[in-house]
């Protein structure tokens, strides 16, 4: 049968069945509300998670005490199947960073190094700096950014469309000659407070330092070299990649009562960047996970279905988590539901996002009608609605290869202000959203896990 038929045939029997009527779930969503704000334990882990470990970059002892941490709270939350899956992690570290203006106006510039960067040779280097706002502009001005360092100044229209600046601009700048590579930070404003985040060589072209400067240095780089004034910069960085370490993704479960082999996976990713504390990105995810999981269990309900709780290790510099899970658990993938993953901060939740591959567009649509008329009226008092859209970066090796993914979208008004950012600490978390999202997310899972409703 063709595989888009065959889905839309399985969607149109779809239903909660009559084994969990919509009173009973309705009363069920009260409860794990009620239950979420009374205890708040979402927040008050994350404060642990930020305030005791803080941030947790791959191959770091702080990612390893949080993955030790977050077993731990499994087992004592009473889950089963409380486990470590081994992975190998990119160990990238940081070093010592410095950067200063010498002309025209001398005075010291804060700056973070780019993920995968190499550092500086010994003793740093020093340069003019050639400012362009494109990839476009870079190209047209060519040999003018050999020996200088190249400042992509380059305005926040979006993540998507940005974020290729950081990544791909030491590449790009090297082909032309360029000694370093900055960007302009990533995010729609900067308190003077620059954003890192992973970049990436190129095979056969130059490896040049790379780092992230904040939009008011950028700007006023951009301002001097409109005025026809020498920009000269010196830049230091102990930047370095080191052998592969061992980490872990940390998985538990609510084994299902009567589908126990058909599993919904709840998940967040563990580790951060070496800045802040990594409280929206992404520890606000994982103990969303991990308290919904824990309020169904302590309400004492009983999914038809498994729910699975993954912490991903390694989403920042490499995604090695969601790759070995893949390659671990192929075997299972027709039995998994839907792949959901937490990882756009702490604010309301708005919207669940449905991706499915290997379907026609047309099984899409019905896929999302059968969501809409299965789970919409449960979850209509959060304010919550569903959508065709994209899941996460942890779980898409699976949804590349037709697992159905969710992805969580939230209010997001000033996620992007404190992402990747020594800004990105506990304080900037509201007590009643993280309740709010744990509550939200539990009663989705458990509303899924009670259903017949199927994706393919």
């Amino acid at each position: 049968m063709n595989p888009g038929r065959c889905l839309l045939a399985c969607l149109m029997t779809a239903g909660l069945g009559a084994q969990s009527p919509p009173e009973a779930l309705r009363a069920t969503a009260e409860r794990l509300k009620v239950e979420a704000f009374r205890t708040n334990g979402a927040y008050e882990d994350l404060a642990w998670l930020c305030d005791r470990i803080g941030h947790r970059l791959s191959g770091s002892p702080q990612l390893d005490e949080a993955i030790r941490w977050a077993h731990t709270r499994l087992l004592a939350a009473g889950l089963s199947n409380v486990h470590l899956e081994p992975v190998m992690v990119p160990h990238w570290v940081r070093g010592r960073e410095a950067a200063a203006l010498l002309q025209p106006t001398p005075h010291r510039i804060n700056l973070l190094g780019l993920g995968g960067s190499v550092g500086t040779p010994p003793g740093g280097l020093t340069a003019d700096v050639l400012v362009v706002g494109s990839f476009d502009e870079l190209d047209r001005l060519g040999a003018s950014a050999k020996g200088r360092i190249v400042l992509f100044d380059v305005p926040y229209k979006g993540y998507g469309p940005t974020v290729a600046y950081r990544h791909d601009g030491a590449a790009k700048a090297a082909r032309h000659g360029a000694v370093a590579a900055l960007v302009r930070s990533v995010g729609p404003v900067s308190l003077d407070t620059p954003h890192t985040g992973l970049m990436d060589y190129v095979p056969g072209v130059p490896r040049i330092p790379a780092a992230a400067v904040t939009i008011e240095t950028a700007t006023q780089m951009r301002r001097m070299q409109q005025r026809g004034e020498r920009i000269q910069m010196r830049l230091e960085m102990g930047a370095k990649t080191l052998p592969d370490a061992p980490s872990a993704n940390v998985v538990a479960e609510i084994r299902g009562t009567e589908k126990p082999e058909e599993v919904i996976i709840l998940s967040g990713h563990l580790d951060s960047w070496d800045v802040g504390q990594g409280a929206q990105d992404d520890g606000a995810g994982c103990v969303m996970a991990m308290e919904a999981a824990r309020l169904i269990q302590s309400l004492g309900l009983k999914p038809r279905r498994t729910i699975r709780v993954v912490l991903w290790t390694n989403e920042e510099n490499g995604l090695r988590g969601g790759l070995a899970y893949r390659d671990a658990h192929r075997a299972e993938f027709g039995n998994i539901i839907a792949a959901v993953e937490a990882d756009h901060g702490a604010e309301r939740v708005k919207a669940f996002h449905l991706e499915l591959t290997k379907v026609s567009e047309e099984a899409r649509i019905s896929a999302l009608a059968s969501m809409k008329d299965t789970l919409g009226a449960l979850m209509a008092p959060f304010g919550v609605t569903f959508q065709l859209g994209g899941s996460g970066a942890d779980v898409s090796p699976m949804v590349a290869e037709g697992v159905p993914g969710i992805g969580v979208e939230h209010a997001g008004k000033h996620y992007f202000d404190v992402h990747h950012t020594e800004a990105d600490t506990f304080d900037k978390v509201n007590k009643d959203d993280l309740a709010f999202n744990a509550a939200a997310l539990a009663t989705f899972a458990f509303a899924l896990a009670q259903s017949d409703l199927r994706f393919r």
